[in-house]
């Protein structure tokens, strides 16, 4: 990550929820904008980096199997932790990305607020470490506010941007608002067809 970690230290000195992500109605909305957006039901396993307090965490351990959430702040892990300590298959855990990463494939990925953080090399290096462990047909969800900040790189408009340049990536999922982007990708593999949509996984085609 470019952005130095005593930014986010000195964000979560003394306050458990910097970014009020457990108060905000346009948080609640975005969340459940980012779970309607993802095209299957259940998934096998998650891995969630940047994972703050855990709030998106709880939320997406509904629909899969094992999830790995991830912070490279102690206290805001230890806020997860906390938050998801009743639920079994959830594993919150300190990473830096890319550099440190969990072992294992998965099949669902979450960007949620994290890629304008890095710089172009640093970002160059996380997406390609984030496509090497997703599955065949698995899903890279992003999603990022669109304003500019002095604290971040890009917008979530110009991440879109970049994302679409991305090999092996297809777009699935496109939604922007004055406030955000959200986009889903599904990995494809030279050769190989595409993953089903939604209405094709239910039959409906």
């Amino acid at each position: 990550m470019s952005t130095p970690a005593e930014y986010f230290e000195e964000m979560y000195q003394g306050r458990s929820d910097p970014w009020h992500l457990q108060e905000r109605w346009y948080e609640e909305r975005k969340y459940a904008l980012t779970l309607a957006s993802l095209p299957r039901p259940r998934f096998r396993r998650v891995f969630e980096p940047a994972c703050s307090v855990g709030q998106l965490t709880r939320l997406l351990a509904q629909r899969c199997d094992e999830l790995v959430a991830a912070d490279r702040i102690e206290s805001a892990v230890a806020t997860a932790r906390r938050h998801t300590a009743d639920l079994s298959h959830v594993e919150v855990t300190r990473l830096t990305v890319p550099q440190e990463w969990p072992d294992g494939t998965f099949d669902l990925i979450v960007f949620s607020e994290l890629l304008y953080y890095f710089d172009e090399r640093r970002l160059d290096d996380l997406l390609s470490r984030a496509i090497d462990s997703l599955d065949a047909g698995g899903t890279l969800v992003t999603v990022h506010w669109n304003h500019p900040v002095q604290e971040h790189l890009y917008t979530g408009a110009q991440l879109a941007e970049r994302l679409a340049r991305e090999p092996g990536l297809l777009l699935g999922v496109d939604h922007t608002e004055e406030d955000f982007v959200l986009q889903t990708f599904s990995r494809v593999l030279p050769g190989e067809a595409p993953p089903l949509s939604p209405a094709g996984f239910e039959g409906l085609l």
